[in-house]
């Protein structure tokens, strides 16, 4: 009889992060694999308050270790964060993988033969090469992001960049990838062939959506409006307007009043999620008026189940800061996007979006970089009235599917993935 194996799984501890990686974890666990999570004690702590067990399976456990800082310790710093978790993560995982060891002589089964890691926390791959454990690398963006990133110090050593800080920390990340000879991405290979060409290694594993869930709630870390279902369903066929900026965009208050009068003259019925550190606008002012006025046809909530919201027949075009969570499940459910990303690779998914897979137009910014109302309306007007995108959108939506179907590419590397696992 065939060993059971045990994978531990690293997500680097950012909702856009987890989420996928414990999705790639439930595909791991449905083929009779058990899987290990460890996330940093706060990001534990957000993920248990927010989900519910979906089906009481114990293949999948959650484990907790300190990321280094205080309790009362600001963690949005990602630069002072990433530094505490290189610091301290290590030794921990380390001391985990020893004590699963020790309590489970006897029993292999139990004791860690896998090692998958996000490789913003690629230091875990690097534990894992050093203990004799295969391993595998996982990046929550593009196969086109892997890719510029694994030549950044081409680019550095040719002039094309320099060498500050933010590329320092990105050469680590280079580094590290170097213990992995695999990387799994939330993409298909339809979607991105010619840079899947130029990337060796590179397993792409996506679209990870809602059917291969872990908890009834996704993985968020925030607490999911449930009543948007209901509200949508009020609404007819491809009418109503998402708009939905992701888990750290921030809005000046003057954007955040653009953005709201905007939604607010075009008419149409909008579901918006505003998370409450997304602006400094005073909650009472924003709730007491503009609400009001738009009771009859907006909702706002501070997060949505975003995969129901956009797998539903009533949404009409989605507006995204374009993160690769968010990119990859309005493709995979053909709804056309409109654009204004925020930071990281968030432009580079814009670009795609707009000028290679012609499925959504981006918002531009005016003379002061404010995003005004007058271009929110005509922006949006126009991609609900773009045959073109719509056509574009319906034939990536049925790429994605046959991707994961059988037969698809991202089902094979699912498998090939097993099979290194099982080896």
């Amino acid at each position: 009889m065939a060993k059971l194996k045990h994978v531990l799984c690293i997500p680097f501890p950012a909702q856009g992060h987890v989420t996928p990686l414990l999705k790639l974890s439930q595909c791991i666990a449905n083929h009779g694999i058990k899987v290990t999570v460890v996330n940093t004690e706060s990001v534990h702590a957000q993920v248990m308050a927010a989900n519910q067990p979906d089906d009481g399976s114990n293949r999948i456990n959650f484990v907790a270790f300190p990321d280094g800082l205080e309790t009362d310790e600001e963690r949005k710093d990602w630069t002072k964060l990433l530094e505490s978790i290189s610091r301290v993560m290590p030794g921990h995982l380390q001391e985990f993988i020893e004590k699963v060891k020790q309590q489970s002589k006897g029993n292999e089964d139990e004791q860690i033969s896998f090692v998958m890691v996000d490789l913003i926390a690629g230091w875990a791959l690097e534990v894992a090469k050093r203990m004799g454990i295969k391993r595998a690398g996982f990046w929550a963006a593009s196969v086109s992001a892997v890719a510029l990133t694994l030549h950044i110090p081409k680019l550095i050593e040719g002039g094309v960049i320099d060498n500050e800080v933010f590329f320092k920390w990105m050469l680590a990340i280079v580094h590290n990838s170097t213990h992995s000879t695999s990387y799994l991405c939330n993409s298909f290979h339809e979607l991105e062939a010619s840079t899947c060409g130029i990337t060796p290694g590179v397993l792409p594993v996506g679209p990870l959506l809602a059917s291969t869930r872990l908890l009834h709630q996704r993985g968020s870390l925030w607490n999911e409006d449930s009543t948007c279902s209901n509200w949508l369903a009020q609404h007819p066929p491809q009418s109503v307007i998402y708009v939905a900026f992701g888990s750290t965009t921030i809005f000046s208050p003057e954007q955040f009043y653009e953005l709201a009068h905007g939604l607010e003259q075009i008419g149409r019925p909008f579901l918006w999620v505003v998370r409450s550190d997304m602006t400094d606008v005073p909650v009472n002012k924003f709730h007491g008026t503009f609400l009001q006025r738009v009771k009859n046809h907006g909702k706002v909530v501070q997060w949505a189940p975003q995969e129901e919201v956009l797998a539903h027949p009533s949404v009409a075009c989605f507006f995204t800061h374009c993160g690769w969570n968010s990119t990859m499940e309005g493709l995979s459910n053909g709804v056309p996007l409109l654009c204004r990303p925020y930071f990281a690779d968030q432009r580079l998914n814009r670009s795609f979006i707009c000028d290679v897979w012609r499925v959504g137009l981006g918002v531009d910014a005016d003379e002061n970089g404010v995003i005004t109302r007058h271009e929110v309306r005509t922006k949006i007007l126009a991609v609900l009235g773009s045959d073109e995108i719509k056509a574009n959108c319906k034939r990536m939506k049925e790429m994605a599917r046959k991707s994961v179907s059988e037969g698809g590419s991202s089902l094979k590397n699912l498998e090939s993935l097993i099979e290194l696992i099982k080896a």
